[in-house]
């Protein structure tokens, strides 16, 4: 399976042929999925215990698999939140499988390591964090903001052991009543208590709400959740008001900044973010917003050694890299075996430079604009909220829920959009999410026009 045969050698060229292909190709549909009996009649049974030859199995991925999958980076994908790779990110993505990397330590991928952590330099400078700021690339957000939770519990379990406090009977974080699902999941699996603080009407988490929470709580909080730009709708909570907290209070601020806080490379919403440079910990999905292929999340630490003290792994086997001072990548969260994800937003950054992303950032910031005041001069159209970011959320007067599904499901049959129902406050609305430069202002009013 491993020699350099003439099979071999063809199978190589049929994955980079496709590979090829799909990388350049300008205009791939937005295709759908396909119910179970339907694929499988189409694909067919593929495992044998002969195999049945890479042409063949390449040739049900092509025309079988990969169509019964939506395309995420195409321009009109304006659900949920898009990808948009670059091409550098996409071709680099394979340098990084061919290579053989493994990115877990500095012993066995100190070159991977030493570009994944330029990337994470750079970004925490963006962000505005101290000289020797740094962190890790995750699988993505859930990941990111449990294992950055994890260390704040065990930063705010040291603290109290120092100083003699008797220990909470059970720990506690604050969030946002609109923080992000994973918050929940992250408390649900470190078993901790999750305290709800409701935004303000425009959807923002403030100082002064989370006050009042931290003096009912005291102790028992070791963290602070803030959002810098909500899936739903894109908001930023206000960070600065809720920074300044600590001055009077004892706690690790975590921003959740899967979406939204790559915006803060653009000028047009750098100021939206004031505060998150006094953040402990924070992450960022370069799959998200920063072009980067699945999966990567930016994992960003103040002090790098309070992820280090609550995530090394001890074992025998693993003693020549606990015991090493060297910067190895699995001792930041909660994993070990790692694939060096961050190389693909390390050869894209490199091959287009930091500027190139900033117009793209803003780009989509301005279309958003665009759209919104589109929306807002429509009859029988409602603007919910005026978008912070690059999220557009909007009702049709007078639909119900099942008028959004029957329109949503009609825009995909056609190949037209893949723009899915969402709901606020129990009513029912739809959502442009838009990240894709590629996304032009002609095709979401193509998308209104459809809305009949």
């Amino acid at each position: 399976m491993h020699e350099v045969t003439a099979e071999n050698t063809q199978l190589v060229d049929l994955v980079l042929d496709y590979s090829r292909r799909r990388i350049l190709d300008t205009d791939t549909p937005l295709d759908k999925p396909l119910a179970p009996l339907e694929l499988a009649r189409l694909a067919g049974r593929t495992i044998h215990e002969d195999g049945i030859g890479a042409a063949r199995a390449v040739s049900i991925f092509e025309h079988a698999l990969a169509p019964a999958c939506i395309t995420t980076d195409h321009p009109q994908y304006l659900s949920f939140i898009p990808t948009a790779p670059t091409k550098a990110s996409i071709a680099f993505d394979l340098v990084v499988s061919a290579s053989a990397l493994y990115g877990g330590s500095w012993l066995e991928g100190a070159g991977a390591v030493h570009a994944e952590n330029e990337v994470l330099t750079w970004l925490a400078n963006e962000f505005g964090l101290p000289s020797g700021a740094g962190g890790v690339f995750v699988q993505g957000g859930t990941l990111g903001n449990l294992s950055a939770l994890v260390a704040a519990r065990e930063a705010a379990r040291l603290s109290a052991a120092e100083a003699g406090r008797e220990q909470p009977s059970r720990w506690k974080v604050v969030c946002s009543a609109e923080a992000h699902s994973s918050i929940a999941s992250a408390a649900r699996v470190m078993d901790v208590e999750i305290v709800t603080v409701a935004p303000g009407r425009d959807g923002a988490l403030r100082g002064e709400a989370v006050r009042e929470a931290l003096a009912e709580h005291g102790a028992s909080v070791f963290a602070v959740v803030a959002t810098g730009g909500s899936t739903n709708f894109g908001i930023v909570d206000d960070l600065a008001s809720i920074a300044a907290l600590k001055a009077d209070h004892d706690f690790w601020l975590h921003v959740d900044g899967a979406y939204g806080l790559a915006a803060m490379l653009s000028p047009l919403a750098r100021d939206r973010f004031a505060g998150v440079e006094h953040a402990d910990s924070a992450i960022v999905d370069p799959h998200k917003w920063l072009f980067a292929p699945f999966d990567a999340c930016a994992l960003i630490y103040r002090d790098p050694e309070a992820g280090r003290r609550a995530h090394t792994q001890h074992a025998e086997y693993l003693d020549t890299l606990t015991e090493a001072s060297e910067w190895s990548p699995s001792d930041y969260a909660a994993h070990l075996t790692r694939r060096a994800r961050g190389l693909p937003l390390w050869f894209s950054l490199a091959t287009y430079g930091a500027a190139a992303y900033r117009e793209a950032i803003g780009a989509s910031i301005r279309l958003a604009a665009d759209i919104a005041a589109e929306i807002a001069a429509r009859p029988g159209f409602t603007l919910v909220r005026d978008p912070q970011l690059s999220i557009v959320v909007f009702e049709r007067d007078g639909w119900t829920k099942a008028d959004y599904d029957a329109w949503s499901q009609r825009l995909l049959d056609e190949q037209r959009a893949f723009v899915v129902p969402s709901s606020h406050a129990g009513r029912p609305n739809t959502r442009f999410a838009i990240l894709n430069p590629r996304t032009t202002f002609a095709q979401l009013v193509a998308i209104l026009d459809s809305m009949q």
